[in-house]
């Protein structure tokens, strides 16, 4: 067996509908098809591949597992990510990363999953 690259993520959600708002209106992803599941819930897509499930419908865990710490996106347009972030009252922390000197954002969904998004270095800072 050998791993060729990540699928994607799973998030539960209290909130279907504000959790795709999140990640469509806030992120950028896009809602396309999913299988008839039982269960409530959405596919997320970025380009052709299905990256972020959502579902729902399912109790949220009084205790986190906690095993992972964050989901990550490569992401582009630093500028109007910050606006857009600002725009929904999203708070964030945004910082270069030593060494290899890209953009690092990092908020959290609707739900309290956080999410880092990676822009390339040669973006310039962004306005704030």
């Amino acid at each position: 067996m050998a791993i060729e690259g990540m699928n994607h993520f799973t998030v539960l959600s209290k909130d279907l509908e504000r959790s795709k708002a999140f990640y469509i209106n806030v992120l950028g992803l896009k809602e396309g098809y999913r299988p008839p599941f039982a269960f409530p819930g959405a596919w997320l897509y970025a380009g052709n591949h299905a990256i972020l499930h959502i579902m729902t419908g399912k109790p949220m865990p009084a205790d986190a597992a906690g095993v992972i710490d964050h989901m990550a996106f490569t992401a582009n347009n630093l500028q109007a990510t910050v606006d857009t972030l600002k725009q929904h009252g999203i708070q964030y922390d945004l910082h270069r990363l030593k060494g290899l000197e890209i953009w690092q954002l990092f908020c959290h969904d609707p739900d309290g999953a956080k999410v880092e998004l990676d822009f390339p270095a040669n973006e310039p800072e962004p306005k704030v």
